[in-house]
């Protein structure tokens, strides 16, 4: 194993070439130019080995999701990727080739969401891996998307699919290997490693001024949205039949009730929730194609507050648990 600032030269100086305020990470610290116009976004992420990922997720998969729940995070304000800080604290026995892995796939999704490392700091804890990612964002003066700003009578979309993720993690653990064959089992699983931060909607969003409030879904489709209702002073309902469901989840909802259940309260879907004004169907439907990004219509903001899921008889469901919680 090469030394700390070997480690640094070799593998994470690269991600910041092309930054001239980087330094090429010789420094303690970046400089970076204030950008004319645009408002900075700031947000910050942690995981950790055996609570965000597991242990023996690949390397390059495990850096993607670090920078893309970020990404994510941004794109539920409505902003431009710009830069990151990263930091890290490897548990004792890692590898140099988990560090190159790790290394190799922040430098895939920089090329991807046109974004670079600034800066940030290596270590080694005694304990399990923890990582560290503060990704800087950046919007037009004084507009962004918050989770306020909803209104009574607006319609409530998601983008992509629900649930692929909390069903790749059971996939990933070999829970669901007699429901589902291997190529569906590959794309849940891909789905839990490799989230899709909605970067593009977020600014679509923005900048045609379609949505009211947005918030990415990291803790549950259910357990978000009533952030949303929370901030904003509604109410929201939701029919569970209009919720979009993948292929290989909607297969696993028919073999069994409890699944749809899981779909609509587990997390790390990573897909944006957004409120829109009545009358602006269309041109939903519009910024959907041009994304070729399915976004659905799955109910409606009215007074009072929470959230209430009905089923195919009006009747409300029980979801049970209301999404992800650290503590």
């Amino acid at each position: 194993m090469r030394g700390e600032f070997e480690l640094i030269a070799r593998y994470f100086a690269p991600l910041a070439a092309g930054t001239d305020g980087a330094f090429g990470l010789l420094d303690d610290a970046a400089v970076i130019p204030p950008l004319p116009g645009r408002h900075l976004v700031y947000t910050s992420d942690t995981i950790a080995s055996g609570v965000h990922y597991l242990p023996d997720d690949p390397a390059d998969d495990v850096a993607r999701k670090l920078l893309r729940v970020n990404l994510s995070d941004l794109a539920a304000m409505g902003a431009r990727p710009e830069g990151y800080l990263l930091n890290t604290a490897f548990q004792p026995d890692v590898q140099e080739d988990w560090i190159a892995g790790f290394a190799a796939g922040l430098a895939g999704d920089q090329d991807s969401y046109a974004v670079r490392l600034w800066g940030g700091d290596t270590t080694r804890t005694h304990g399990a891996t923890v990582l560290s990612l503060t990704a800087v964002g950046s919007v037009p003066q004084g507009r962004c998307l918050r989770r306020a700003g909803a209104r009574t009578g607006d319609n409530i979309y998601v983008s992509g699919t629900i649930g692929d993720a909390a069903f790749g993690l059971k996939a990933a653990q070999g829970e669901l290997s007699d429901a589902l064959d291997e190529p569906a089992l590959a794309t849940l699983i891909d789905r839990y490693r490799r989230p899709r931060p909605r970067v593009a909607l977020g600014q679509g969003l923005l900048e045609r001024g379609l949505a009211t409030a947005a918030l990415d879904i990291s803790d549950g489709l259910v357990a978000d949205l009533a952030h949303l209702c929370a901030a904003s002073g509604v109410a929201a309902e939701v029919t569970a039949a209009a919720v979009p469901l993948s292929t290989p989840v909607q297969r696993l909802v028919e073999g069994d009730s409890r699944a749809l259940s899981t779909a609509l309260t587990a997390g790390d879907d990573y897909e944006l929730v957004f409120a829109v004004p009545p009358g602006r169907q269309d041109a939903v439907l519009a910024l959907a194609r041009e994304l070729d990004l399915p976004l659905t219509r799955i109910g409606q903001l009215r007074a009072g507050s929470g959230v209430a899921v009905r089923g195919p008889d009006g009747e409300l469901l029980e979801t049970g648990a209301a999404g992800w919680q650290h503590f």
